[in-house]
């Protein structure tokens, strides 16, 4: 049987964290949903996803109660997952997580992750502090510039520093699949990115253009050189290289398989 997880490698730490992507294997969920879904915001049926979420703690040596999952709004908010949290109710906590596309913590076995199927997870690690965090960055987050928001809302709970960190970027859309309109290119410009270093122009059957292109943005790259820019090392750095939409039989894929599919869940924790 095919992992249901994918686990990056931990160098540059102190083997004190485990950072994983769920795959779409080993687990109940059926259809697009299939196998491995846990996100309880894209249709799946509640008992598959129960039984998925347990399947993943029990791998995970946790709670199931200790796996958290945003409800992801395309935002910045950022939320802070301590002791006071994990007391409150299960209403009081969904509450909370409502609207938020980054968590972090620096309480040991409790994974912090966001649900992505083409947008860009990015997990973060400050092995000194002992705080770790799970963004997700679609591409207006990106545009909105939440990886280095979300590292600034680390340093303010916990007195992180940037370049302490290390990061891993999980599977993602890959430029020559994310094809987007000149509204959303226009977006990056206006908020002043380097296109150069990001975008380019590929050929598109349905183009109105003179050049018969259409623009493709690097999301992977942008959100690297955010994390760059925010002070973390670029060797501290570590991407994985998968594009979802080209390996959509093992990552899910909005973009491949419909929106209502499963997602990825990108999970980071201390041990």
């Amino acid at each position: 049987m095919r992992p249901r997880l994918t686990r990056y490698p931990v160098y540059g730490t102190n083997g004190g964290v485990e950072v994983f992507s769920t795959t779409r294997h080993g687990g109940v969920s059926v259809g697009n949903h299939g196998t491995f879904n846990i996100n309880g915001y894209c249709g799946d049926l509640p008992e598959n996803i129960l039984t998925n979420k347990k399947l993943l703690a029990d791998e995970l040596g946790i709670d199931v109660q200790h796996i958290i999952m945003p409800h992801q709004t395309h935002g910045t908010v950022a939320r802070c997952i301590d002791a006071d949290f994990l007391n409150k109710s299960e209403e009081e906590r969904r509450l909370l997580l409502e609207g938020v596309d980054a968590v972090f913590t620096d309480l040991p076995c409790i994974c912090v992750g966001v649900s992505t199927a083409d947008c860009i997870p990015v997990l973060l690690y400050d092995p000194l502090q002992g705080v770790v965090a799970a963004v997700h960055a679609g591409w207006r987050g990106t545009v909105a510039r939440i990886a280095g928001k979300t590292i600034k809302a680390m340093a303010e709970a916990f007195g992180c520093a940037s370049n302490d960190m290390v990061a891993w970027i999980g599977p993602g859309i890959s430029i020559d699949a994310f094809e987007v309109g000149d509204e959303v290119y226009d977006t990056f410009v206006d908020a002043g990115f380097d296109m150069q270093g990001i975008a380019q122009r590929f050929p598109a059957a349905d183009s109105m253009a003179a050049d018969g292109c259409k623009w493709h943005v690097d999301l992977v790259e942008c959100n690297r050189r955010q994390l760059v820019e925010a002070g973390v090392d670029e060797h501290s750095i570590y991407v994985s290289g998968i594009c979802t939409f080209n390996n959509c039989t093992d990552y899910f894929s909005a973009r491949r398989l419909g929106i209502n599919s499963g997602r990825i869940y990108s999970g980071i924790l201390l041990k």
